[in-house]
This record gives C-alpha cells, sequence and structure tokens, in this order.
C-alpha cells in the first residue's frame, strides 16, 4: 500500500526517558485516504517507564497512505482524519 512510504530505523545503545513519549500519527490534508502505522521495537516495551534506563535498543518504523479518492472541489486546510 501507498502513494507515500516512510520508513526508519534507529538503534541505541541506552535510552532513557525523563517523562513518558505522548506520540501521535496525522495524516493531514483533504481527500479520502488509507493510512497505516507500524513500529517494531527490540528491548523497548511498548510503554516506557520514565526514568528507566533500556539497552541495546531498536525501533523500526513504517507508515504508509495513499488517496483513495480526489480532494473535493474548493477544500483545504487539515482534515486530520485516518481514511
Amino acid at each position: 500500500m501507498g502513494d507515500i512510504l516512510f520508513r526508519s530505523t534507529v538503534h541505541a545503545e541506552r535510552l532513557c526517558f525523563t517523562q513518558e513519549p505522548q506520540a501521535v500519527v496525522r495524516f493531514p490534508g483533504t481527500g479520502k485516504r488509507e493510512s497505516t502505522s507500524h513500529s517494531d521495537r527490540t528491548h523497548l516495551p511498548d510503554s516506557v517507564t520514565p526514568g528507566q534506563e533500556y539497552q541495546d535498543v531498536t525501533v523500526a518504523y513504517c507508515f504508509a497512505t495513499r488517496l483513495t479518492r480526489e480532494p473535493e472541489a474548493g477544500r483545504s486546510g487539515d482534515d486530520d482524519t485516518d481514511g
């Protein structure tokens, strides 16, 4: 899937969060779309504990999106819906 596909992999020998991360994935714009995002983590839980040190961490992240129809005439702005 995807007119737009983004993949990234990051690695850290040591990682410590001072507070719990607040992550949000948005696909702004106009027009109906199909979107997906996914991450694979090694040595890092889905919910991290602030102050805890994690070692030998790898995160592989991917998102993809594609328009399923043309934007409506005269529309513009930030439509933050996912499909």
